[in-house]
């Protein structure tokens, strides 16, 4: 099971955006969907029974797409890199992912990379395609644009990550030339996940926010109280899981038993759990539980 997947915070376009990554890229499929029971329909304002959640996989890599209303907007401070050997395979996603959307690297050669694009497409999700000669592990790497605020602190966030993820590593460090202080890029694992990151010098308009946040999927209230303690810096921001780290970075750490519960086919069981969720900041399993068997 991957330990950290993605989130993706949409208005009411999470099936249609699900449906259309799916149709791309070509090693996809649909995942599970939850609904609205009345207790999460009251607390969001969003009609009973209609769709809450759709997962779906790319490449092997777990994402699901929420309706949550227009509470936080997707932009390219997280894009995601996708690599491939096949030229063909670049130029079709780039054809697909820029139609409608907006092309923030045009599609061409780089001293990085015989072909490379960055695109925003018509959902606001960024991809970064590149074409490479060498042997792909991972397609899909998560990439953190560090700005504003944060700007320059890439390379101390990601010392933080490998202290708080014990199965981690570097994989590589480039500095500006002219600013060695900045990340012009970096890659790390984090509990098998590849991740990206990189300073953004100049002015930006968007920064981190909750519209795409990393679950981290735990098997122990051990392991919720430990990640819960060392990732969450900022209280108010602070509720049913979800929380942001001293980068502004959001996160959601969650029972693995979650779904499972909320997906229960006895309505009753799930909008219980969902009651008891949305009373919480922190998860705690044994209440979850507790509110699924009626006790």
């Amino acid at each position: 099971m991957q330990k950290i997947s993605l989130f993706l915070w949409y208005d009411s376009q999470a099936e249609e955006a699900a449906e259309f990554y799916t149709s791309v890229f070509k090693n996809s499929k649909m995942g599970n969907v939850t609904k609205y029971n009345e207790e999460s329909a009251k607390a969001s304002g969003r009609p009973k029974d209609s769709v809450m959640t759709i997962a779906f996989e790319i490449d092997g890599y777990n994402f699901t797409a929420i309706n949550g209303g227009p509470v936080f907007k997707i932009n390219p401070s997280i894009s995601f890199f996708y690599h491939s050997n096949d030229e063909k395979e670049i130029d079709h996603l780039w054809s697909k992912l820029s139609e409608g959307g907006k092309v923030l690297m045009e599609l061409n050669k780089y001293d990085w990379s015989h072909k490379y694009g960055w695109v925003q497409d018509k959902f606001g999700l960024s991809w970064q395609l590149m074409l490479t000669e060498n042997e792909i592990k991972y397609k899909i790497t998560p990439s953190l644009l560090f700005t504003g605020k944060v700007f320059g602190k890439a390379e101390a966030a990601m010392n933080f990550y490998l202290s708080v993820f014990k199965n981690s590593k570097v994989e590589s460090v480039y500095k500006y030339p002219d600013d060695e202080k900045s990340v012009m890029y970096e890659d790390f694992l984090l509990e098998g996940n590849k991740f990206a990151a990189m300073d953004g010098a100049g002015e930006h308009n968007f920064v981190f926010n909750e519209a795409i946040s990393f679950v981290v999927s735990c098997e122990t209230q051990e392991k919720v109280d430990y990640y819960w303690e060392k990732l969450s810096a900022v209280p108010q921001a602070e509720m049913c899981g979800w929380l942001k780290d001293k980068f502004g970075i959001s996160w959601q750490v969650v029972p693995s038993v979650l779904n499972k519960l909320l997906g229960d086919k006895d309505g009753k069981k799930s909008q219980r759990v969902m009651q008891a969720m949305l009373q919480m900041k922190k998860l705690n399993i044994d209440v979850l539980q507790k509110a699924f068997e009626g006790n």
